[in-house]
């Protein structure tokens, strides 16, 4: 289970802190946009391990369906279509675009061999059948475990969003002044 520690070190702790996002209106538009970024390589990161856990559900899936209809094809000679039938499904839940690489892509798979030892799961055939149902609940629960954290994080995200957005708004920020940071100069046109 994905557990945030109060006054924990991790970018999740920080992140789902509720001081992360108190009194954002008195920070500058630089720090609102850091955070927005920090949050929002968290989300990347759990949607990641995500998918990684959502692999590992239908590969285990696909098993008991070949089990219970008596099928003779190897679950590892399906598994380009098992794996990519979610790929080419409709998108469910709360997705967003993202345009960020994980940043813990190996520690994620780390953490996902380690919740069932995918020494198992590379012969899912000789698994007994009450050892699959365990894998499947363990990478259910921790599925449900992700998204739950990946939705707090969104939240995060939209407040956080929200605030620059009121910003703009208001007219206390300007799109002039964010391609002038872009560019790295002021917006008088000096360089910094």
């Amino acid at each position: 289970m994905i557990e945030v520690r109060p006054g924990g070190r991790r970018r999740i702790d920080r992140v789902l802190s509720p001081e992360y996002v108190e009194g954002l209106d008195r920070l500058d538009l630089v720090e609102v946009r850091a955070r927005r970024d920090d949050a929002a390589q968290e989300e990347t990161d759990l949607s990641y391990l995500r998918r990684l856990l959502h692999g590992r559900i239908d590969i285990v899936r696909a098993e008991q369906r070949r089990r219970a209809t008596g099928g003779s094809t190897a679950v590892v000679d399906q598994l380009a279509a098992i794996l990519s039938d979610n790929a080419v499904g409709p998108a469910m839940g709360s997705g967003r675009y993202q345009t960020m690489e994980p940043s813990r892509a190996e520690a994620h798979r780390r953490h996902v061999e380690a919740l069932v030892s995918d020494a198992d799961l590379s012969d899912v055939v000789s698994l007994p059948d009450d050892r699959l149902a365990l894998a499947l609940r363990t990478y259910e629960e921790e599925e449900a475990s992700v998204s739950q954290r990946r939705r707090e994080v969104q939240r995060v995200m939209d407040l956080l969003n929200d605030q620059i957005g009121s910003r703009y708004r208001a007219g206390s920020a300007s799109v002039d002044d964010l391609l002038a940071a872009e560019r790295g100069k002021k917006p008088g046109g000096a360089p910094r």
